[in-house]
């Protein structure tokens, strides 16, 4: 009896098992026709007992997921049927437990049982126009460089017009939002943030970060907060484009309009690129790693003790065992984020768009938004869910309202006046500097070129 675990811990545990093999079967690592492990090695697994497994498993046949072949084990189960319409889902992995899209869909599937969802993994080497333009999603998830390379390919015809929403925060619609037409409807948004450990702060006699630290104040509390041969100060993922162009941002500078002459060298942007190269190879030791995902799971381990992160990646840090914050990102001469949203577009030539429609209002909607805000650590884009207040039944960071309040400080990377296409020469060209194989004048005149032969071509016919 002492090992018995107490209500509330049995309770997660179950949970968890439920959520894990839900989460499973949605992002296909279980397929139709796949036996589960045994109850007792489930039990093991999860350490729970034998009755609470097959309460588990009762709740997925419940929803549809597994179904039970007597004498042999719980099956993965085919949803579909002949009186049913399927629709196809592409997302990224990372979305399902980003926004718990288990639970969501086995929700949908409950309030509209003639209408399933089949979940398809997006891989990020295929572009989201090139999976509508082939006609094999109904509906996918579309963030803003998605978005705004469809503009740049002309190919907005491909996503289905939106009705606006206006208990959505207004800026995400913006963003999603051409010549007046709301064409995908935000989901989920993140500002880029700072994230520490609040141990190692107190350990070293260090203050923590707040909005008035300058990117001085992070390298000299960086270089007190290291540790040789056990940990690094700070760390990101160097060439993530969800990172580095906060540097610019900060800047304070963006390309003159087109027809204009791109000039960076001894510019704002320079400087930014010099600091980001300053802060990162400030380390005693260059990290190196290759993921954007090293940087969470480095500070899961405690070997960092700050990381440039999102809200979408606190979810990695679900299972740390020490306290940890979150505070807005230092600055150079402007106070600015980058802003990531991600939305749900339609596709224009799908034959199943009433049905897609349904699915995208359900995910949309306060009741999948505020289980959005309350299993996971993401920010909902409904705003009354994103604002919900009452108890919590995870840990959060303490200032994770922080959202809120820096608002003003959001920025999207067309605030630079670039390209995805300029983004990806830009870091082309860079990365040789920062790795010290590129003398900073010889970078600086090939980002120039680069820039200025893009838009040319872009002007040609």
């Amino acid at each position: 009896m002492a090992n018995r675990p107490s209500r509330e811990t049995l309770t997660k545990r179950m949970d968890e098992m439920i959520r894990s093999i839900r989460d499973e079967i949605v992002s296909g690592k279980r397929n139709v026709g796949e036996f589960l492990p045994s109850e007792r090695e489930l039990g093991k697994l999860y350490t729970i007992s034998n009755k609470s497994v097959r309460h588990c498993l009762d709740i997925l046949v419940s929803e549809g997921l597994i179904e039970k072949i007597p004498k042999v084990g719980n099956r993965i189960a085919d949803v579909s049927d002949n009186n049913s319409v399927t629709i196809r889902f592409g997302c990224h992995r990372s979305t399902v437990e980003e926004t718990d899209l288990g639970t969501l869909i086995s929700q949908f599937h409950k309030l509209y049982p003639r209408i399933r969802v089949q979940t398809m993994m997006l891989e990020h080497y295929v572009s989201v126009r090139q999976s509508l333009e082939s006609g094999i999603m109904d509906v996918v998830t579309v963030n803003v460089p998605n978005f705004r390379e469809m503009v740049e390919y002309d190919a907005l015809e491909l996503l289905e017009q939106q009705q606006p929403n206006g208990d959505i925060y207004p800026y995400l619609s913006k963003a999603f939002t051409h010549e007046g037409k709301l064409l995908v409807q935000p989901l989920t948004f993140s500002p880029v943030v700072l994230c520490y450990n609040r141990k190692h702060f107190r350990e070293m006699n260090i203050l923590e970060p707040d909005s008035s630290w300058t990117w001085e104040d992070l390298k000299q509390a960086a270089a007190r907060l290291a540790v040789p041969n056990e940990r690094y100060g700070f760390y990101f993922y160097l060439l993530s484009n969800n990172r580095w162009p906060v540097f610019l941002l900060q800047s304070g500078m963006r390309l003159p309009p087109e027809g204009e002459p791109v000039r960076i060298c001894e510019g704002p942007w320079m400087e930014a690129l010099r600091l980001c190269r300053d802060i990162v190879m400030n380390q005693t030791i260059m990290p190196l790693f290759y993921e954007e995902a090293d940087a969470e799971k480095l500070f899961l381990q405690e070997k960092v003790s700050m990381i440039m992160t999102t809200y979408f990646s606190l979810n990695e840090l679900k299972k740390a065992d020490f306290e940890y914050d979150i505070a807005p990102l230092p600055y150079i001469e402007n106070p600015k984020t980058l802003l990531i949203a991600i939305g749900l577009g339609i596709n224009a030539k799908s034959e199943q768009k009433e049905a897609a429609q349904t699915f995208v209002d359900y995910l949309t909607s306060y009741r999948s938004q505020l289980n959005i805000r309350q299993r996971t650590l993401s920010i909902p884009a409904l705003k009354p869910a994103a604002e919900w207040i009452g108890q919590e039944t995870m840990f959060r960071p303490l200032r994770y309202p922080m959202h809120r309040d820096i608002v003003p400080t959001y920025r999207l990377y067309t605030d630079l006046n670039v390209t995805i296409e300029m983004l990806t020469a830009i870091i082309n060209e860079v990365k040789l500097y920062w790795a010290g194989i590129e003398s900073e004048q010889n970078v600086c005149v090939k980002i120039e070129k680069a820039l200025n032969e893009i838009r040319s071509l872009s002007r040609t016919p």
